[in-house]
């Protein structure tokens, strides 16, 4: 008997309940705002530079595996575009050494307007950048300084560190 009155109060519950938002006219009759265009937009350009990356990885990626023993991840923007983040991952640790030499001095440059980015070193943190012993299955990064966001989503750019130059890499 208690189910049955537990049961009761709950269609009845539900019965009184508003319709979800997805069911109502006026919410599959609502307009798209400024805000939705501009995170679609977003949207767009983040998978266009995922593809532009793929397209690369798959033209470039054996030459980088065999010649410095890494897989390119890629560049990204981080930190609201203050930021670059290049990651690769190690496959031959012999070929990926000089990548992560601690006298390396790598730079980005964006092939668009020429500008080269550096690594930045802070006082009590030092560079942002990994100089160990690299380990084969695992990733590394080095992080560049885009102060005045110089380099755009999209953008092609060079990693450079010593003989290392991986060209064309699109931002993301």
């Amino acid at each position: 008997m208690a189910a049955l009155v537990a049961a009761s109060a709950l269609i009845a519950a539900c019965a009184g309940a508003p319709p979800r938002r997805a069911e109502t006219p006026a919410a599959a009759a609502k307009a798209p705002s400024a805000a939705d265009g501009a995170a679609v937009a977003d949207r767009v350009a983040a998978n266009g530079a995922a593809s532009l990356m793929r397209n690369w990885a798959s033209s470039h990626g054996d030459y980088f595996r065999r010649t410095w023993g890494v897989d390119v991840g890629g560049v990204r923007l981080v930190a609201d575009d203050w930021m670059l983040e290049f990651k690769f991952q190690v496959v031959d640790p012999g070929k990926a050494k000089p990548l992560l030499d601690v006298n390396a001095r790598p730079f980005l440059v964006d092939e668009r307007s020429g500008a080269v980015l550096a690594v930045p070193a802070l006082e009590n943190v030092g560079e942002l950048r990994q100089h160990t012993s690299p380990k084969p299955g695992r990733t590394y990064f080095m992080i560049f300084g885009n102060a005045a966001k110089i380099v755009a989503r999209g953008n092609p750019v060079s990693i450079v560190i010593g003989k290392f130059d991986a060209a064309g890499l699109p931002a993301q």
